[in-house]
Order: C-alpha cells, then sequence, then structure tokens
C-alpha cells in the first residue's frame, strides 16, 4: 500500500517522532481517495487535536446559527426590497461539464509517467483508470480526488521552484544515487496538481490544445468545491462561515484568507493543519530521508497522510452534530419567532448606547487607517466586476443574435436543436466563460497589493466569487431567454416573423440582465469591501472597546436568547458605521455597453425541452442549497456517486 512506501520505505520518518503522533486505530475510516486503510497502517494525527478543534468550535457555531435564524426572521418580517431579481432563477445546479480523456501521470515506486485515461465528473471529482475500457466497465478507479484547494500549474519550471521552496534546507541537493525522476523526463504539456497539505498529482497531455481544455476544465471543478458553501443561503452555511471568522478571531487571526473554501469539514480540516504545519515541520521534517526535491515530494505525501486523518475525524465530529444541529434550528425557530419584534427594539436600544460609546475610537480608527485606501480598492474591485460582466453581456448577445441568424437562414431542424442546445450549455461551457473568468484573474495582483495591508489574504475567495457572480448571471439570462422565447413562438409564425419575436426577446432579456447585473455589482463590492476592511477595524480596536462591552451585557443577557449577544452587536456597529462609509462613494449601477412551419415548431420544441426542470444533460432538479448539502456531504464521506452529464472528451 502507498502509504506504507511514505512512511517506512524509502522517504521514512525516524521512529522517535512517532512518540509526538497520535495512531487512530480505526479500520472503518477512509482515504479522501475511497480506500479502506488497513489497521496495520496507521493514519498519524497529534493526538486529540481534532477533538480539541471541535469542542472549541462547536460553541460558535451553536452561537451563530441562532444570531442566523434570528437574522433570516427579521429580514422576513421587516421592510421587503423593492424590485427583486428581474432574470428568471435558473434550475440548472451548478456543475462542471464532464471531461475525459488519456493523460500520462508520474505514479509509482520508484516514480515513472505511466498512461492513464482520466475523467473529471460534473461534480467536481477526478478519477483515473489503467484504461478506458475500466472506465467504459464501470470498474473502479485506480485513484480519485475531490479538487478542494489544489492549484493548477502548467509550467514545470514554476512546479520546481515550488518543491524547493517546500523543504528549502535541502534544495538543490540531489545526488547521482537518488535521481530526480521529475528532471529525468521534461514534460511538454505538463499539468501540477498543487495542494497546500495534499499529496501532488504530476499529469501530462499530449498535446498544447488537450492541455489547455484539461486545465479550464479542472480549474471549473476546483471553483465548484471551493465555493460550495459561499454560494448556499442557507442559515446553517451563513452561520458556519461567521462561526469559523469567530473561531479564528479568538485565535489571534482577524484577517480574511483562502481557508473557507471547501466543505465545512474540509474548512475545519484546513483550519487545524495551518495550526499544526509549524509543529509538523519542526517535528517531521528531520526525520525525512532523500534529497531536494524527492523530499519535498515525500513531504507533501506525508502531510497529505495528516490531512486524510485530519479529515476523517473532522466529518466524523459533524456528522455526529448533525442531529443536534437540525434540532437546535427547529427549536430556536419556535424560540425566536413569538419574540423577534421585542428581541429586536432591544437591539437597537444597545446598538444605539454602544454606538456612542465607540464612535469616537472608531472614527480615529477610519481616518487614519481606512479612507484613504477605500476608494482605491473599491474602484479597483467595480472595475474588475464591471469587465467581468460587461463580458458576459456580450457573451450572451452573441448567442442570442447566433440564435436569430441560423433561424432566418433557414437551418435544418437537427441544426436547429444543436444551435439551441448550445446556447443553453453556454454558462457550463469553460472554453466560453473563460473569456468572462479571466477579467477577474487579471485583477487578482492589484487586489492582493491593495488589500494585504490590512491582513486580507482571501483573494482566491474572491476572484471565485466573482466567476460564481458571472457563471450565475449568465445561467439566469440564459433560462430568461429560452423560456421568453418558448412562450412567444406560436406555429403561426414563419421563420422570419420568428426571428423577429425573438429580436424582441432579445432586448427584454438585456434590460432585465442590466437591472441584475447592477444590483448584483453592488452586493459583491459591499460584501467584499466588508471582509477586506471589517476584519482589521476590530482588530484595531480590540483593546480600546472590547474592554467596554461588559457594562452593556446585562441588558442582552436579560433576554435570555443566544441569538443576541453584546459581542454579535458590536460587530453590528462597526458594520453599520463601516457601510456608510462605502455609500460615501458613487458605485455605479449602469451596466457598461457591451421560414417554415415544420422549422418553427422545431425551434418551439428545442426551446421547451431546453427549459425544463429535468436539463439536457440529466441534471438533478434539486435546488441549489440541496446541491451544495449533497456536495458537502460527499467530500466529508471522501465519495462521490457517478453523476451522468454532457462531457466533452480530448
Amino acid at each position: 500500500m502507498e502509504l506504507e512506501h511514505v512512511f517506512w520505505g524509502n522517504f521514512g520518518v525516524r521512529i522517535g517522532i512517532r512518540k509526538w503522533l497520535f495512531c487512530l486505530f480505526c479500520p472503518h475510516l477512509r482515504q479522501a481517495g475511497g480506500d479502506l486503510i488497513q489497521p496495520r497502517y496507521h493514519l498519524l494525527v497529534p493526538a486529540g487535536q481534532v477533538d480539541t478543534l471541535l469542542r472549541n468550535f462547536l460553541p460558535c457555531y451553536r452561537g451563530q446559527l441562532a444570531a442566523s435564524v434570528l437574522w433570516q426572521i427579521s429580514r422576513e418580517l421587516g421592510p421587503q426590497e423593492p424590485a427583486g431579481c428581474q432574470l428568471l432563477h435558473s434550475k440548472k445546479l451548478p456543475q462542471v461539464r464532464e471531461h475525459r480523456g488519456p493523460l500520462t501521470q508520474l505514479q509509482g515506486h520508484p516514480p515513472q509517467w505511466q498512461p492513464i485515461f482520466c475523467v473529471l465528473r460534473g461534480d467536481g471529482r477526478l478519477e483515473w483508470f489503467s484504461h478506458r475500457e475500466e472506465y467504459e466497465n464501470g470498474d473502479r478507479p485506480l485513484g480519485s480526488t475531490v479538487l478542494t484547494g489544489y492549484t493548477v500549474l502548467t509550467s514545470q519550471s514554476e512546479y520546481l521552484h515550488l518543491l524547493d521552496t517546500l523543504c528549502p534546507e535541502s534544495s538543490g541537493h540531489h545526488t547521482q544515487e537518488e535521481p530526480d525522476p521529475l528532471l529525468e523526463m521534461p514534460v511538454s504539456f505538463p499539468l501540477f496538481l498543487q495542494h497546500p497539505f495534499r499529496r501532488h498529482l504530476c499529469f501530462s497531455a499530449a498535446t498544447v490544445e488537450a492541455q489547455r481544455a484539461w486545465r479550464l476544465a479542472l480549474q471549473g471543478g476546483i471553483r465548484l468545491r471551493g465555493t460550495v458553501l459561499q454560494r448556499s443561503q442557507a442559515p446553517a452555511a451563513r452561520a458556519f462561515l461567521d462561526a469559523i471568522r469567530l473561531y479564528r478571531q479568538q485565535q489571534g487571526h482577524f484577517g480574511k484568507d483562502d481557508v473557507t473554501l471547501g466543505s465545512d469539514a474540509e474548512v475545519l480540516t484546513a483550519v487545524l493543519m495551518r495550526e499544526l504545519l509549524p509543529a509538523l515541520r519542526a517535528q517531521t521534517l528531520p526525520g525525512l530521508r532523500g534529497a531536494g526535491r524527492a523530499r519535498a515530494w515525500a513531504w507533501a505525501k506525508l502531510l497529505d497522510a495528516v490531512h486524510a486523518a485530519v479529515l476523517a475525524g473532522a466529518s466524523a465530529g459533524l456528522r455526529a452534530f448533525q442531529p443536534e444541529k437540525e434540532e437546535l434550528l427547529a427549536a430556536l425557530e419556535k424560540t425566536i419567532r413569538p419574540d423577534v419584534d421585542q428581541m429586536l427594539k432591544l437591539r437597537e436600544r444597545v446598538l444605539g448606547r454602544l454606538q456612542a460609546n465607540v464612535q469616537g475610537p472608531l472614527e480615529s480608527c477610519l481616518r487614519r487607517k481606512v479612507d484613504a485606501q477605500l476608494p482605491r480598492v473599491t474602484q479597483t474591485l467595480l472595475s474588475t466586476v464591471e469587465a467581468e460582466l460587461a463580458a458576459v453581456q456580450t457573451l450572451l448577445t452573441q448567442g442570442m443574435d447566433r440564435l436569430s441568424s441560423h433561424l432566418r437562414g433557414s437551418p435544418s431542424s437537427t441544426r436547429l436543436r444543436k444551435e439551441v442546445y448550445s446556447f443553453g450549455e453556454m454558462p457550463w461551457d469553460p472554453e466560453l466563460m473563460q473569456t468572462c473568468y479571466r477579467e477577474a484573474e487579471r485583477s487578482r495582483g492589484r487586489l492582493g497589493q491593495l488589500a494585504a495591508p490590512f491582513g486580507f489574504f482571501g483573494t482566491q475567495s474572491l476572484v471565485f466569487g466573482a466567476q460564481d457572480l458571472a457563471q450565475q448571471l449568465m445561467a439566469d439570462a440564459v433560462a430568461t431567454f429560452l423560456q421568453l422565447a418558448d412562450q412567444c413562438l406560436t406555429t403561426a409564425l414563419d421563420c422570419d416573423q420568428a426571428a423577429q419575436q425573438l429580436e424582441k426577446v432579445r432586448g427584454r432579456v438585456l434590460k432585465k440582465f442590466q437591472s441584475d447585473s447592477g444590483s448584483a455589482r453592488r452586493r459583491f463590492i459591499h460584501g467584499w469591501l466588508l471582509c477586506i476592511f471589517l476584519p482589521f477595524v476590530l482588530s484595531q480596536l480590540e483593546l480600546s472597546c472590547k474592554a467596554e462591552l461588559p457594562e452593556f451585557e446585562g441588558d442582552v443577557l436579560a433576554v435570555g436568547s443566544p441569538a443576541l449577544t453584546i459581542e454579535g452587536i458590536y460587530e453590528d456597529v462597526i458594520r453599520g458605521v463601516l457601510l456608510q462609509r462605502i455609500n460615501r462613494g458613487r458605485l455605479s449601477t449602469t451596466a457598461p455597453p457591451g421560414k417554415s412551419l415544420s422549422l418553427i415548431l422545431e425551434l418551439k420544441n428545442a426551446l421547451g425541452a431546453s427549459n425544463m426542470s429535468c436539463t439536457l444533460d440529466g441534471c438533478s432538479e434539486l435546488p441549489w442549497d440541496q446541491a451544495e448539502t449533497d456536495v458537502e456531504t460527499e467530500a466529508q464521506r471522501g465519495t462521490c456517486s457517478r453523476q451522468p452529464g454532457s462531457s466533452t472528451e480530448v
């Protein structure tokens, strides 16, 4: 078994290290890849660390579940926002297009480049087989992984440099007795999947076209797996993310980074792995045999084993908490809803008194630390999202125009159905959507430089959020066009008349898109400005203002509900003042510029089929939140079922 080679083979660790590590003797646990771990190959994890993390985190989670329920009920009972979304909400689940084809992979002992057949599933899970026939016969894969947290590198020199940084004390020390397999055979079209806490996956494509197709597909899978919690509107997802932030603030980590990418168990695992990393380095790196990059590769494998053990423990802990969470949410709904008016009135009274106390230090902090940089960060976010949404509008317009053009040209029925299907698949086409996604990528460096002084290192999360926004708006616009077109077409129209109707639908959809994109742009900028500046301001006021909170605590405790806490009201004060600062700037809300009866029947049938809840690629009718829950659960189990879907093959 491969774990045996990692720890007890050429890259073994010293026996003394085992005194620091705790052996989990649980034969029912599974690796991230899904294979049973035999008892004699114990996963190594620091004693009690997972239990300690859960014991400290779950109280934060319970408190934020209560706060989230109060927030949701207050929104339901409060004044409704004017004019909601104009576009229809797409019923298609977030997905990646299934992608498959031959690759070569660096694997084995000693590692060698070997041919495989690789498959990227629609849920963002990567699998590889010895031969294509094994995949077609439904055999178990040689290996598999969920793509959460990975980064795709297509430069061999860049990857080798990354290996050098993993073990800097031994970089460059390559001996003749231990040749480096990565250097023996230069790779023409590499695809390196790097993860901070998991083993690296090294693939190679046959052509530059195949390499690009795989890169785009893999990046889509990484984003899908990474933003499952951020996309969810469920109170539990909101509560979990808030609880992670508060837990980390208690540990002294106020700035936001990319630790919240992934499912709940994956996020907890990443939090603990970051805490463990310094000790793991100090205790295990001296005991790793090998030299240079081979030693760095062994270090990544060791981290992978620890990561698998922590993920298994975090998953088990969250599954055990699930019944309590469901009971708690039901109880909170029953207890909060009858008293919500009283609770909100009390909150407003305490908030007003508290704001008067912290106003001076808060204003001073904002003037000295924030006001000078806020306009620059705002403008950079604004230009980023505007460029991306302009690309979405251009792509959408081209797709609608292409449909009208084909209809005027009297295409065959088969061609017409194909065009409608292609239009419906636009939001999930990685090649087409890349023109939109790359606008967010281009701003990564600039945003990172501006936000880093405020302790914000979550640029990957920000980029993913912008790309998710682009895909969602494209999916909603496509769904709206297909439904409106289906409604306006009748058998009495000839091809020219039908094309004229599509032109009218096109105008309506673009107006709706401009309205929704303006609202989405405001929400996106406000949300990320708060992510950048709120933790920073809280950290700056930690000593001067937090000490005064106990004198306000009596009023809040009198309510007797965990939904109201003085710490939560204090953060609301800071958040409210920050939003006032943000709204002083003028965020633009104007969207940027950007024949025969049988054929009409074919078009109408195709449009109707594309707009059905059960979509052409076989996705289920689950709502988005339910789909995200499924992904989250699969990540915790370490297994994902095969899902049908449209696919591409190289």
